[in-house]
């Protein structure tokens, strides 16, 4: 898939759910669960046991069925890792500019990670695709709305806090749309192997967003 089409198509779904497990063989079947709800994306975090052999194996496992992301990415080295492992988007909690160069290389999308006004715009004409605000928790949706007011032609994405309850926030503040780590991949569920309750969390998500776009 063209990196267009990538960032068209989490845009347009609105949700992308970050995985961050202990043990790596869940993840197929969390995958397939989210997958089951309506969900369009995921996100892989480096700090997942095994994650680069983890994007591989659900890349190959699913083919175009669903987006995969690599998350928590702090350089270019680890970047290139991840898209030869076959990520089509990458995501920092950081601004690295080595690592938006690599993905623009390869013509993958990147969403850098930023926090002030002038963090978030050095990040932007960098090239970062869409601009990850994190910690989100710590300031709230009221802060994309601040942010958008001068700098509207920024998309910005929140990570870090993102519930059921303020995801429609998040989204009517600006945000083309949010990621959702915990909270979406309850980790009772996937502890008691209840695949079901992550189904039902992302149809809940994207019925919340969706709902949220529209009014």
């Amino acid at each position: 898939m063209k990196k267009s089409e990538v960032l068209e198509t989490i845009e347009k779904s609105g949700v992308v759910a970050v995985v961050r497990v202990s043990n790596p063989e869940e993840l197929l079947n969390i995958t397939e669960a989210l997958l089951k709800g309506g969900l369009k994306a995921i996100e892989i975090t480096m700090t997942t046991p095994g994650a680069l052999e983890a994007i591989k194996e659900i890349k190959n496992h699913f083919g175009g069925g669903i987006i995969i992301g690599a998350g928590s990415v702090l350089d270019a080295e680890t970047a290139r890792l991840c898209i030869l492992q076959g990520a089509e988007f990458v995501v920092s909690p950081i601004f690295n500019r080595g690592m938006v160069d690599l993905c623009k290389r390869y013509s993958t999308a990147v969403i850098p990670g930023a926090f002030t006004p002038t963090e978030i715009l050095t990040a932007w004409e960098a090239g970062g695709d869409v601009i990850k605000v994190f910690p989100a928790t710590s300031v709230g949706h009221k802060y994309f709305k601040d942010i958008k007011g001068p700098l509207p032609q920024v998309k910005l994405t929140p990570t870090g806090g993102v519930s059921l309850e303020n995801a429609g926030d998040f989204i009517r503040a600006g945000a083309a749309f949010v990621g959702v780590g915990g909270n979406l991949v309850d980790k009772r569920a996937v502890a008691e192997k209840r695949w079901s309750r992550l189904t039902e969390n992302a149809g809940s998500y994207l019925e919340k967003v969706a709902s949220a776009r529209n009014n």
